[in-house]
């Protein structure tokens, strides 16, 4: 059952409960005022009757008891005539002195000799009651005592109140029938509402139910300071978010997508020389000249291969490997760049110098090593022979990055300016080599992207060296920045922390 019919169920329930509730207390209430009013009025009759008992003995009591109870009894007869009521007199030992037949008639209905013990119990200046079932339907029995003389007398009224249950029957007819009616306009009324408080829930169903089939743009309009209108805007930022991701996956498929196709354009040239010079050697004949190039070959694009699957493997390894937060020496890292590119610079005739201030970094020594010496790599083949190649890293200020990249653009280092060393280790590498165009340096961290693709091939490059670099740099919460100009060389600015990444 849907949440409609359930509301208007239980809307129903309630309206029918209090409608039921009310009807019962009002019948109930109405039922008891009639019979309380009959009370009252049987304990008038009686009081009455007892008034005239009394007198009509003391007016004949000269005369002697038994005439003085005659004329008593007579007074009283006069008197009950003129109500519908029926009185009898008895003694203390159940003599009955007037309406002989009525109590034989009241006795089949009550039992007089137990309401006189009752009377007994509650004492001679009080009255009793009952309500008994007779012949006439319902009857109400008053009894109370009257002494006349010496003796005790008991006097019994019955009244006849079955018009009072009559009424009560009619009513709850009459209440029935009413009940209906109310009930069937309660159950429209209820239908209604119950559709207007949720109709914001099945438009939000009728909304998800559309975006479920691909229709992303849809949102909830329903804006009320109420629980649905929290849950429709959770809604509406849920599928926000959800879009957003969907989004990032469908970028990052198509990065994966682009990735491998890459990858794949990368091995496929290679390969191919490889093969097709393997051929050679394989069914030609050779003059050693020749034979030695092919060979040369081969091996220069073997090694290619063999930089290209290292580099790839770096930037998957990273992916899934716990990264290890060690402290790491600024100096050590130093005289390690310096042992390894030396060798390169020296073949080159490149002038290269590498300083960096005694500091401790934060994080996996292999993969800051893997950063620099890409950057150092790139720079060593953007120079050429007898290039410029200069590595300086020191404590800057603790300041925004907004500032210490307008510290990098004015060429400016924070310490330099003699404030205290901030939380910040900068590094800046420079080269005066070709340069990079500027529409081209947003693009360098792109897997296999390459700005000069016939040199680096040449010379090895895959270009993944960049996107490792970047890779490198988010793990460690760093930042970098690069400047370039052709002709006139190239400058990156390296900032990490130094309090621990995790």
């Amino acid at each position: 059952m849907k949440f409609t019919g359930k509301l208007f169920l239980w809307i129903m329930a309630l309206v029918t409960a209090a409608f039921i509730a009310f009807g019962m207390w009002m019948l109930n209430f109405s039922f008891s005022r009639m019979l309380e009013q009959e009370r009252q009025r049987a304990s008038q009759e009686i009081r009455m009757f007892q008034y005239f008992l009394e007198v009509g003995f003391r007016a004949g009591e000269e005369y002697g008891e038994v005439y003085a109870l005659q004329k008593a009894i007579e007074s009283m007869a006069i008197n009950v005539d003129r109500t519908e009521s029926t009185c009898i007199v008895l003694d203390g030992q159940g003599v009955c002195y007037s309406g002989q037949q009525e109590l034989g008639q009241l006795s089949a209905i009550v039992d007089v000799d137990e309401m006189i013990v009752r009377h007994s119990e509650a004492g001679d200046n009080h009255y009793i009651w009952q309500i008994c079932m007779g012949s006439r339907g319902y009857e109400l029995v008053s009894m109370c005592t009257s002494q006349l003389g010496e003796k005790i007398y008991y006097l019994l009224i019955s009244h006849n109140i079955q018009s009072i249950y009559d009424t009560r029957a009619d009513t709850i007819r009459q209440y029935r029938i009413m009940l209906l009616v109310l009930l069937a306009v309660a159950a429209v009324c209820a239908w209604i509402l119950a559709r207007y408080l949720t109709r914001p829930i099945r438009k939000l169903g009728w909304v998800t139910k559309r975006i479920a089939a691909g229709d992303l743009t849809r949102r909830s309009d329903y804006h009320r300071p109420d629980e649905v209108g929290e849950l429709a805007e959770s809604f509406n930022l849920m599928a926000d978010r959800l879009v957003e991701q969907m989004r990032e996956k469908e970028l990052e498929a198509r990065r994966q997508e682009d990735f491998t196709a890459a990858f794949a354009h990368e091995l496929k040239t290679p390969l191919t020389s490889i093969i097709g010079y393997a051929q050679m050697l394989d069914t030609m004949e050779l003059d050693p000249e020749d034979h030695r190039m092919a060979s040369h070959y081969i091996f220069a694009q073997g090694k290619r291969l063999e930089q290209l699957s290292r580099k790839l493997l770096e930037l998957v390894s990273m992916e899934k490997q716990d990264f290890a937060v060690k402290p790491i020496k600024a100096m050590a890292l130093a005289e390690n760049l310096w042992n390894t590119m030396r060798p390169i610079w020296d073949k080159r005739q490149v002038q290269g110098s590498i300083r960096m201030e005694q500091a401790t970094l934060w994080g996996d020594s292999d993969l800051l090593l893997s950063l620099l010496y890409n950057l150092l790599d790139n720079a060593t083949k953007a120079v050429g022979e007898k290039g410029r190649i200069s590595l300086e890293g020191r404590r800057i200020r603790e300041r925004k990055r907004e500032a210490v990249q307008e510290d990098f653009d004015q060429g400016e280092w924070a310490a330099d300016k003699g404030d205290s060393p901030g939380r910040w280790y900068g590094i800046r590498i420079r080269d005066n080599g070709r340069g990079i165009p500027q529409e081209e340096i947003d693009r360098i961290t792109e897997p296999f992207y390459m700005v000069d693709k016939s040199r680096s091939r040449k010379e090895g490059g895959a270009g993944l060296g960049m996107s490792l670099c970047q890779r490198i740099l988010q793990l460690h919460r760093g930042s970098w920045r690069m400047k370039s100009t052709l002709g006139e060389g190239t400058e990156i600015l390296i900032r990490l922390p130094l309090d621990s990444p995790k």
